[in-house]
């Protein structure tokens, strides 16, 4: 059974999740402050993962998150009512794991949570290509031992296309897939994203025009030819 710690200052919320994930088979700790959460913490108690509400009085999220990323590895959710990139961004920065926005049903909290305890539980895995190396633990990509300098969207479009060679991504996947479902992104930024990683590929020796493939009308797959 896994532990998870529910940090939320309102009772209801934290009463919600707690029917929405005990059925499952999780263990439900319930506090209404990070400081609370801290002290928990701090007491030696099991943690498999922490579900962390931002806005907090005394202590909000951010704080709370900082100061867990410094004593605990621990996987972190952060659940916020915010939308704004800046927001998701400086959550992801301070080192949370996932977000998710409220509100939100039981199918995409469930399906976030096992997503996150997957990646935590998972050995490092490096895939190779021809060259290339992407480790998925480290966000990082080399070929032949040298280091390709990637965002972390073209990181994510390269651990896509890897692990799933000859597989066509429409550009309506790879943007849920890659920036989320509750993001309006256009196709032109996949289109520019993927012109940036040819570049980037082909400066480092690989010859991306071979393998990333444009499928007119469709999107993009990444060939082993």
């Amino acid at each position: 059974m896994k532990n998870v710690l529910l940090v939320d200052d309102e009772r209801r919320m934290l009463d919600l999740i707690s029917l929405y994930l005990t059925p499952l088979g999780y263990n439900c700790i319930t506090k209404e402050s990070a400081i609370d959460a801290l002290e928990y913490l701090k007491s030696g108690y099991t943690v498999d993962l922490i579900l962390l509400d931002i806005m907090m009085p005394e202590m909000d999220g951010w704080e709370a998150c900082k100061e867990i990323r410094e004593q605990w590895d621990i996987p972190i959710i952060m659940l916020t009512a915010m939308s704004e990139k800046s927001d998701i961004v400086k959550g992801l920065k301070g080192g949370a794991d996932d977000y998710i926005s409220k509100p939100f049903d039981e199918e995409e909290l469930t399906a976030r949570i096992e997503a996150v305890l997957r990646r935590q539980n998972k050995q490092t895995e490096l895939i190779s290509f021809q060259g290339l190396t992407l480790n998925e633990d480290s966000y990082q990509l080399f070929n032949n031992g040298v280091e390709i300098p990637l965002t972390p969207k073209e990181f994510g479009m390269m651990s896509l296309f890897l692990n799933n060679q000859n597989k066509v991504f429409s550009r309506e996947h790879l943007i849920n897939s890659i920036w989320g479902y509750d993001v309006t992104t256009e196709d032109r930024t996949i289109d520019s994203h993927v012109r940036n990683l040819r570049e980037k590929l082909r400066k480092a020796g690989c010859p991306a025009d071979k393998h990333l493939l444009t499928v007119w009308g469709i999107g993009y797959k990444w060939v082993k030819n």
